[in-house]
């Protein structure tokens, strides 16, 4: 009989981790009345001695912290932890089952982790980027492309006053869902995203064809992993070592005005589409997965990831998703509906 759960969130933050940690938790605690362990900066908190993890009550949730962006427990993206370390942290806790929160990499990684040590595991689907293959809507998402949204209605007016094309780089990683869809709805002219490859000349007659009807600006917008138009990435190093995804932003803005004249300016949006407030889907999504995951468990029901699938909450076996993701299909709808409003969206 289960009697004690833990609960972590792993990977990078975004909007509505709070809402489902606390959806968990109030159901765990007011259906079956468990005990409840918020395990800190992810598999980080296992490390430590003594474990780094707080007995979560019903106090903890006021009504402030669902509103809240990030995660007040904390995560970890570095991937570095020890292995067995990880499992002894595990065992000390004498869990009975873990609620996992990610994304696809995420999940590969804790299901691999508990079914090593034989953990009772139930995953969560969580990622800005929306890939996680199987799943309609990931916690964190709605929250990122409303702020992408928001960034093309306030360089809209600045755009049109100074005739310029902006450019917007937004996060995604290898899929486009995030540039697609605030691309449409912000009213972008192009959109281009990593599944499509595209042309630098047809961009700027778009550009040239857009000032020929009059019209004194453009608004573009960009997914991360784009790349330049000889199939190389662009990158960023940072000092401490790492490369990241970043510029392709600069580079469309240096080779658009190579070709047109047109001035050129790029905003990178980066980080405030995870710490943004999460909008009122990402928590109704976040409490219906909190709620349906600690269902799961109390039917003894494991190595399950909760999934949102035609407008409901079902679950899916882990195995079938684990570290597989999902990207854009050149025949989504989505794209369809781009080119019918004039988008250029790519060679398609």
């Amino acid at each position: 009989m289960v009697k004690k759960i833990g609960i972590l969130t792993s990977g990078g933050d975004c909007g509505g981790l709070n809402a489902v940690v606390r959806a968990a938790t109030l159901r765990a605690i007011n259906k079956y009345q468990w005990k409840v362990f918020g395990i800190r900066d992810g598999t980080l908190g296992l490390l430590k001695d003594p474990l780094d993890v707080l007995e979560l009550t019903t106090k903890h949730f006021d009504g402030n912290l669902m509103r809240m962006g990030g995660t007040f427990l904390g995560t970890n993206n570095k991937g570095n932890a020890s292995e067995q370390k990880v499992l002894k942290g595990f065992k000390k806790l004498e869990l009975d089952a873990l609620i996992g929160i990610g994304g696809d990499g995420s999940m590969k990684i804790l299901q691999k982790l508990t079914q090593k040590g034989g953990i009772n595991f139930v995953g969560i689907p969580k990622t800005i980027d929306n890939d996680v293959k199987d799943n309609d809507l990931s916690i964190g998402y709605d929250t990122a492309v409303d702020v992408a949204t928001n960034a093309l209605d306030m360089l809209q007016p600045t755009a049109a006053s100074h005739r310029r094309a902006m450019i917007l780089e937004v996060m995604g990683r290898d899929a486009g869902h995030i540039a697609l869809n605030s691309g449409i709805a912000g009213g972008a002219d192009v959109i281009l995203i990593p599944e499509i490859p595209y042309s630098l000349k047809k961009i700027a007659d778009h550009i040239d064809n857009i000032r020929t009807q009059g019209r004194n600006h453009a608004l573009i917008v960009v997914a991360e992993a784009v790349k330049k138009e000889n199939g190389s990435r662009a990158t960023v190093k940072f000092v401490d070592g790492q490369v990241r995804l970043g510029g392709i932003g600069s580079y469309l803005g240096d080779e658009i005005y190579k070709l047109t004249d047109a001035e050129t300016r790029v905003t990178v949006l980066g980080h405030v589409q995870r710490g943004a407030q999460p909008t009122h889907r990402d928590r109704l999504i976040a409490s219906a997965f909190g709620v349906y995951a600690v269902d799961l468990i109390a039917k003894e029901e494991f190595n399950r990831i909760v999934v949102w699938k035609n407008r409901g909450v079902t679950d899916i076996d882990l195995d079938s998703i684990a570290g597989q993701s999902k990207t854009i299909n050149i025949s989504d709808p989505l794209i369809k509906v781009a080119q019918g409003l004039g988008i250029y969206v790519g060679e398609i």
